[in-house]
């Protein structure tokens, strides 16, 4: 069944709307370069056209797809797109998307479940909206919502590979998912210590984890050692 709650279906079309008017008339300066504008000029746009790209994290390792390298204009969207409230950038976020799940497909004889990464109810609340079932919505994709926060880790983003890995072990639990197989989303990847932590959680409700797709990607290299 699709994941599509009616007040959140309507809020991500009055955003669209929104950005659409306020393209129309009211120049903002554009997320990605400063120009005055569209909220995503033309050139920006250009450079979130989707490239999607497969790596491996984790032992055993779990194969991850992403649409985007998270750097440049990819990483000022999905920045706005998450702690600016600016939804309205969801289109070519979602087109990402859409490419890592075609490649991430290939070859399998039945699509997947999509399940998304949980969200903080504080984050939630404090954001009005949860970015990656935006996302999903926005891809025009199903999506089951197995997995729960079962605390709430520190911020990762000033944290290295193994004390990522450490944060996030336990911190998940899936529901009863006996006989489901199951594609991981987020909305960007680093050093793959969140998906890895869903993938157990899943597995050991009783479902198969066939891999996770991603808006974006990190590289491993940036991550702090």
């Amino acid at each position: 069944m699709t994941d599509i709650p009616p007040r959140a279906a309507i809020r991500d079309r009055a955003a669209a709307l929104l950005g659409a008017l306020q393209e129309l008339v009211l120049p903002v300066p554009c997320t990605g370069c400063g120009a005055i504008g569209p909220p995503i000029c033309s050139d920006c746009r250009l450079t979130l056209a989707p490239e999607p790209v497969q790596r491996l994290v984790g032992a055993p390792p779990l194969p991850v797809v992403s649409g985007l390298a998270y750097d440049g204009v990819a990483r000022a969207v999905l920045l706005a797109f998450k702690n600016d409230g600016r939804t309205e950038h969801g289109p070519p976020l979602a087109a990402a998307l859409l490419s890592a799940l075609a490649l991430a497909v290939q070859g399998l004889d039945a699509p997947p479940e999509l399940v998304p990464m949980p969200s903080t109810i504080r984050s939630t609340r404090d954001r009005g909206y949860d970015p990656v079932r935006v996302v999903l919505r926005r891809a025009g994709l199903p999506s089951r919502r197995l997995l729960r926060l079962q605390r709430r880790g520190a911020d990762q983003r000033e944290l290295g590979r193994a004390e990522r890995q450490a944060n996030a072990a336990g911190s998940m639990r899936s529901l009863p998912s006996a006989g489901a197989r199951v594609l991981l989303v987020d909305d960007v990847v680093t050093t793959g210590s969140t998906l890895l932590e869903a993938a157990r959680a899943v597995r050991a409700a009783g479902g198969t984890v066939l891999g996770a797709v991603t808006v974006a990607s990190t590289p491993v290299r940036s991550v702090r050692s």
